[in-house]
């Protein structure tokens, strides 16, 4: 095959922004993909007939703005809307909370709770934007190191905002703004997303606000759908890569990444052939990339160390059904498509709640009273589902990696039959709805996705594995210690969710050392 400049490995979303980017600066792309499809977590997939739903990301919002500009991605096909409602949650003695991106509505949802809270939620609201306006523009950049934040704190002022956003649980959080627990829990399910924590584990504060900074349509801090499912979003971006010039394969295994003297100089395909290449990009994990595509022998010991203390934990269990009706909540009435189907739904009757199933994780057991977040993409997008009929699929927290009792694969059934049941309990007529169900575990997360102990976002995204401290310190900028390897996944500042940053952050750093990378110096 003709001679490449970059090689990618790993097709998801990240590794497709890294290609878009190069071959638009002009360089020869080629990205290798594992799966028959490209997108990685990312990905929209048949379960059923006709039933089509996506695998394990369910809602976008956080693919920056300035990368569906550059790459113009509604010229190739990508068409995102925020959730409206946002987010719903029902309790079990029949009321509800239903958001809006509407502070009025809103204010009346809150006050049905407490009216203080309701007066407070426009000050905590701001302080969220506060969050946003200083950290969105470090999102595509390389990271500011904790001397560059101790510099902002010049007040008192500043200082508590410090200790409040990197260091406070969310429920501390929370209880300096709010006095119901049903309104603390209806804006705390975002801080345990994708993160083995429960809401009083410290830094999960800083969790929710990372999943504060998305936009669509301009509506900030919104999530939402992509028509035809969140594998929607790769298509787009494999089209616009190869729009600018890259090459894409998909159903090619990579065995590892060659190195010579010290540099990446290409890869070898399961198959055992070789490619070369200037510079090497790898999508993968960092543990996957370093301990197993590398392999230590190339890498220094302490870095070796550093890689395996990282954090690498699953949190999810993905549960995907075909519906022959829409869920009818005993909390708002209705089996046709009603207001609160179109929102992110969420099952967390309260911060204990969420708790509890922490700490059944923690002790290696699948929550008993599990924390669901879900969303019925058909109730928005009526192409991923025959007339008539729904897709529904569920984030399911807590599931751990590591097992005290038995495997994921005797046990990931029966779990999946605990979240059924655990919704039936809310919409009684969900079981007998369901055509069929679809499970992904923690283990199938690593075994078919390649994400490493089910570790969505390649490293937990608590603080302490943030900003210079992502992937591990002394190295956040992309670069490695083998020259000409670059991490562009999820394991890279600023973190995981599908927000695109990662790859866009790894092409500059690529193409700014670009000069001496084709020289072969």
């Amino acid at each position: 095959m003709a001679p490449v400049d970059a090689i990618i490995v790993g097709g998801g979303h990240n590794g497709l922004v890294a290609a878009a980017y190069l071959a638009k600066a002009g360089l020869r792309v080629l990205v290798l993909e594992r799966r028959p499809i490209v997108g990685g977590a990312s990905v929209t997939e048949e379960i059923h007939p006709g039933f089509r739903v996506s695998t394990l990301a369910y809602t976008c919002g956080l693919l920056r703005p300035e990368i569906k500009r550059d790459l113009d991605l509604a010229r190739f096909g990508l068409e995102e809307h925020p959730n409206d409602p946002s987010s719903f949650l029902p309790f079990p003695d029949g009321r509800f909370i239903l958001y809006r991106h509407d502070p009025a509505w809103n204010h009346g949802q809150v006050a049905k709770f407490s009216r203080a809270d309701a007066r407070a939620l426009p000050r905590y609201e701001r302080f969220w934007a506060d969050f946003a306006e200083l950290v969105e523009p470090t999102l595509l950049a390389p990271p500011v190191s904790l001397a560059d934040l101790a510099a902002l704190v010049s007040t008192p002022e500043a200082e508590d905002f410090l200790r409040r956003t990197m260091l406070m649980s969310i429920a501390d959080l929370l209880d300096d703004f709010f006095e119901s627990e049903e309104v603390k829990v209806s804006l705390a399910t975002g801080a345990v997303a994708g993160t083995l924590a429960g809401p009083r584990t410290p830094g999960t504060a800083f969790v929710l606000g990372h999943h504060t900074l998305g936009s669509i349509e301009g509506v900030k801090g919104a999530w939402g759908w992509a028509r035809g499912g969140m594998g929607a979003i790769p298509e787009a971006l494999a089209r616009a890569a190869r729009a600018f010039g890259a090459a894409i394969r998909t159903g090619v295994p990579v065995r590892r990444i060659r190195i010579r003297e010290g540099r990446a100089v290409g890869v070898e395909l399961a198959d055992g052939t070789e490619l070369e290449a200037k510079v090497v990009l790898s999508n993968a994990d960092p543990r996957r990339t370093f301990l197993e595509l590398v392999g230590p022998e190339f890498l220094p010991a302490e870095f070796v160390r550093s890689i395996l203390r990282l954090r690498m934990e699953s949190s999810s269990f993905k549960l995907n059904l075909a519906l022959r009706e829409l869920p009818d909540f005993t909390a708002s009435r209705g089996s046709i498509v009603q207001p609160h189907h179109r929102a992110v739904l969420d099952i967390a009757p309260s911060l204990d709640y969420l708790e509890r199933a922490y700490d059944d994780a923690k002790r290696g057991r699948p929550s008993r009273d599990p924390f669901l977040e879900f969303v019925i993409q058909s109730a928005n997008d009526p192409s991923v589902a025959p007339p008539g009929m729904h897709t529904l699929t569920v984030s399911a927290k807590f599931a751990p990696f590591d097992l005290a009792n038995g495997t994921w694969d005797s046990e990931g059934e029966a779990f999946a039959d605990r979240i059924i049941d655990t919704l039936d309990a809310y919409a009684p007529n969900l079981l007998r709805s369901i055509i069929a169900k679809h499970w992904v575990t923690p283990l199938d997360m690593e075994r078919e996705y390649g994400l490493t102990r089910g570790d969505v976002f390649h490293g937990a995204i608590l603080p302490y594995q943030m900003f210079t401290f992502r992937p591990v310190p002394g190295w956040s900028n992309y670069r490695t210690p083998v020259e000409a390897l670059y991490l562009c996944g999820a394991g890279t500042h600023p973190g995981g969710g599908v927000i695109g940053a990662p790859g866009h952050n790894a092409a500059m750093a690529a193409l700014e050392d670009w000069p001496k990378l084709r020289s072969g110096r």
